[in-house]
């Protein structure tokens, strides 16, 4: 299945110039949804992952069914403020806005092996600003998945340089 022709593309939103990537559309196909589980999944099948972090908001769609399918734990990284127990923060730049992300302060042992789950990948700052939050709190990042990347913009070239294995499912040339 083509999952990109699933993606509704919206001109101008939030701003002039943003061609945003509507997902609601795929995850509204079941089987494109299910296709899109898998597939995010596929490359971190037979290793031990103890838990799939999920990106506020769209992030936890898609990590949540992650998390099931390789029965490792969910763990949650929200827009500061939004967390009722401690938590460590970091702020972090997007292709549009400045913002800091926080996650609770033990949510991740030291030596646990880490994905880390997010629908789009633009500029990178929101996955960099979560791989830096899982390494403060001792987290081994085995890899990140998206449903969508832009190359383009550099952000999945920025998290490689890293060193972390990046796993895309659709990618767009352009905006």
């Amino acid at each position: 299945m083509n999952l990109k022709s699933k993606i509704r593309e919206i001109p101008d939103w939030p701003k002039p110039g943003i061609n945003f990537k509507d997902i609601t559309t795929l995850l509204e196909d079941k089987q494109a949804f299910r296709q899109a589980v898998e597939l995010l999944a596929a490359p971190f099948r037979g290793q031990a992952i103890d838990k799939v972090v999920g990106i506020d908001a769209r992030g936890f769609l898609l990590a949540a069914p992650v998390a099931y399918v390789l029965r490792a734990g969910l763990v949650i990284v929200r827009k500061k403020g939004k967390l009722p127990s401690s938590s460590i923060c970091q702020d972090y730049t997007l292709e549009y806005a400045s913002n800091t992300m926080e996650m609770h302060d033990d949510a991740i042992k030291p030596g646990e092996n880490i994905i880390l789950i997010d629908d789009l990948c633009a500029t990178g700052g929101t996955a960099l600003a979560a791989c830096d939050l899982i390494e403060r709190l001792g987290g081994k990042i085995m890899g990140i998945g998206f449903l969508v990347d832009m190359p383009f913009l550099g952000g999945s070239l920025k998290i490689k340089e890293r060193g972390i294995f990046v796993n895309s499912l659709v990618e767009y040339e352009r905006e």
